[in-house]
């Protein structure tokens, strides 16, 4: 288990992480689409609403249904830079490198992916 493994699996466990899966419109855009699309979508949505070092509405900028990579967010507290800094110590107030916009996307899709294993739970 790696480090952003044992990172979501903890994250998961929170009562409010715990909540989401990936279920109806949002699974079916994952089958039609692939996940080699909603990794480029995430990486998309990460720039433009969370990598500014002040991103507009921060904190209320991520709905919890539309698109999986939404969902994921959620479940994996990737959702604000609120979120960003209590889970993941990726600190507040300044723009996110492309390390840190590299991570968030794996962390999303990594949990996009769980989704789809039944052998291994979500975290």
């Amino acid at each position: 288990m790696d480090d952003m493994e044992a990172r979501l699996r903890q994250i998961g466990q929170h009562h409010f992480r715990a909540r989401f899966r990936l279920r109806g419109r949002d699974r079916a855009v994952v089958d039609l689409r692939g996940i080699a699309t909603v990794r480029r979508h995430a990486a998309d949505l990460i720039e433009r609403r969370l990598a500014p070092a002040e991103p507009r509405n921060d904190g209320r900028q991520t709905p919890y249904r539309g698109h999986p990579v939404f969902v994921a967010q959620h479940a994996t507290a990737t959702c604000c830079r609120t979120c960003l800094s209590r889970w993941h110590g990726i600190p507040a107030g300044r723009a996110l490198d492309e390390t840190e916009k590299t991570y968030v996307v794996d962390a999303i899709c990594r949990w996009i992916g769980w989704q789809y294993a039944p052998h291994q739970p979500p975290p």
